[in-house]
């Protein structure tokens, strides 16, 4: 008797939304916390003037958004393609333009191959803090792909 074939993996519920949970947590978190050291530093020294103090409070304002901005990548796959939400940029993809999901041992993320023959980082999928959970939604958003679109499955795996 042979071995049952590899089961493929179950098409998620559309609209599904990948990205890296932990790491965005862990962002705010730290975000908030410098915020409110920040701020607090500067209402506890007594020689700061009210420039100094705004300056402080403007710096520490600076800092959560910055970490904020770097927890914004996701992507979101729906009935009519993908949204890929990077730090500064938004492309929607249809799901024809995606030929293939790659996240290959080292990868820092997931990277699209379009059909333009270009290849596009996709952010919300990084094996950074959770490599299980990136290599699950890899494997889930590449059977979306191969369902919806052209998707070829040649990719080297990570995992």
């Amino acid at each position: 008797m042979s071995a049952p074939a590899p089961r493929a993996p179950e098409l998620p519920a559309l609209p599904a939304t990948f990205r890296p949970t932990l790491t965005r947590v862990v962002l705010l978190a730290v975000g908030a916390a410098m915020f409110v050291v920040i701020t607090a530093v500067a209402l506890i020294l007594e020689n700061l003037g009210p420039g100094e103090r705004t300056s402080f409070v403007f710096v520490a304002l600076l800092f959560f958004g910055v970490l904020a901005l770097l927890s914004r990548p996701h992507i979101t796959a729906d009935e009519t393609g993908v949204t890929v939400v990077n730090i500064t940029r938004t492309r929607r993809l249809a799901w024809a333009e995606i030929l293939r999901v790659n996240l290959r041992a080292g990868d820092p993320w997931v990277f699209l191959d379009l059909s333009d023959g270009t290849s596009m980082p996709a952010l919300g999928i990084q094996p950074g803090i959770s490599k299980e959970r990136a290599v699950t939604d890899a494997r889930a958003l590449r059977a979306l792909v191969e369902f919806h679109g052209s998707g070829v499955n040649n990719a080297t795996e990570n995992g």
